[in-house]
């Protein structure tokens, strides 16, 4: 059985549908498995022994129809038996269209119904501490025989040597990784999933306050570093004694490295998040006020990973909303609402963790 499976977004959205390759080799040992991804997001399933090729959508694809057509017609040529579509948009479409493959899966968009003959709504509520993004992608599998119930975990595999030479740059760069170190994720993917720079201030000097032998890093990019030392400016000068603002990964798969001798990775949700999970570092997640907390709280359990949102505590601004992106126009002013003496005792607790 050969299987094409198609997952356009970010990185989030690939690591997590990563889980459908593993899934799915448990089941059929000798499937051959390839992935279209956005080429940006290779880094996240670098090394997946459950994936046995890559097809990269790169943003070439994007801007040339007549690319994008050669792309859609090389695949086709694989002659696959499935293709399961999670994302379902355009260029997909088009994929799934032209491939030969006789079992076509994807989500019910009510209007791909000529494409796939296997279509799935996303279920409203979890059932179980996975979350929604992990569920709602296990259904995909069943035209497969395979039991959605199972639930499988993203992981993220690093190899020896990244682990090692990430551990010689901490220590080169004065890091003691007998004390606790902590990853703070301070910038989310766009503002309005951006936990205002004062409050994140406030919480980092938190995580000083309870553990006062811990050491700081701040994941940014470089072209994110005028935001970040914003950050990093609001901090009080006692607690920037204890970041090291200078040492982050250049790469993604360096901050992957990185993160892995991380105590524990505290910030926005986004890719970071879910990555740390991916490397089973423990988590402390804000989440935007306009995003569905259901959905990418995977693995929440109180303990080794927590979540906050403002809808936990004040529930009044969400009367009447029907779908959470309503209120994305409003993220700005929501966030300014959710302040960090909300979550104080969570914060805390999960912090004592590490003592």
């Amino acid at each position: 059985m050969k299987v094409l499976i198609i997952q356009q977004k970010m990185i989030g959205d690939v690591l997590a549908t990563s889980i459908l390759f593993e899934a799915i080799k448990h089941k059929y040992p000798d499937a051959e498995l390839h992935y279209v991804l956005n080429s940006h997001t290779y880094p996240v399933v670098e090394g997946n022994p459950f994936i046995d090729q890559f097809h990269f959508f790169t943003p070439e694809y994007e801007n040339s129809k007549r690319k994008l057509w050669h792309f859609v017609n090389q695949l086709r040529k694989e002659n696959y038996d499935v293709v399961i579509d999670v994302y379902s948009q355009i260029s997909s479409h088009l994929i799934s269209l032209r491939s030969k493959a006789k079992t076509k899966i994807s989500i019910d968009k009510g209007h791909n119904a000529l494409i796939f003959n296997h279509r799935f709504e996303h279920k409203i509520k979890p059932d179980t501490t996975a979350g929604l993004a992990i569920e709602n992608r296990m259904q995909l599998l069943q035209p497969l025989d395979i039991d959605p119930s199972i639930i499988v975990r993203p992981k993220i595999y690093l190899t020896n040597s990244e682990k090692t030479n990430a551990k010689q740059f901490l220590e080169v760069n004065g890091i003691n990784l007998s004390k606790p170190l902590f990853m703070i994720g301070v910038l989310g993917s766009g503002n309005n999933k951006t936990y205002p720079f004062d409050y994140m201030a406030k919480v980092i000097e938190s995580v000083v306050s309870k553990q006062p032998e811990s050491q700081i890093l701040f994941n940014y990019i470089p072209k994110q570093e005028t935001k970040a030392k914003a950050i990093l400016e609001l901090c009080a000068s006692e607690t920037k004694k204890q970041i090291y603002f200078e040492v982050f990964g250049k790469s993604l798969r360096d901050f992957l490295a990185i993160t892995s001798h991380c105590t524990a990775l505290i910030g926005n949700e986004g890719g970071a998040i879910n990555m740390a999970k991916a490397l089973s570092i423990p988590t402390f997640t804000i989440f935007s006020p306009w995003i569905k907390k259901e959905a990418w709280n995977m693995f929440d359990d109180g303990v080794k990973h927590v979540s906050v949102h403002l809808r936990d505590y004040d529930d009044t601004k969400y009367a009447n909303i029907k779908h959470p992106k309503e209120l994305k126009s409003k993220a700005s002013e929501l966030y300014q609402q959710f302040k960090p003496i909300y979550f104080k005792e969570e914060l805390t607790r999960f912090l004592k963790q590490f003592s």
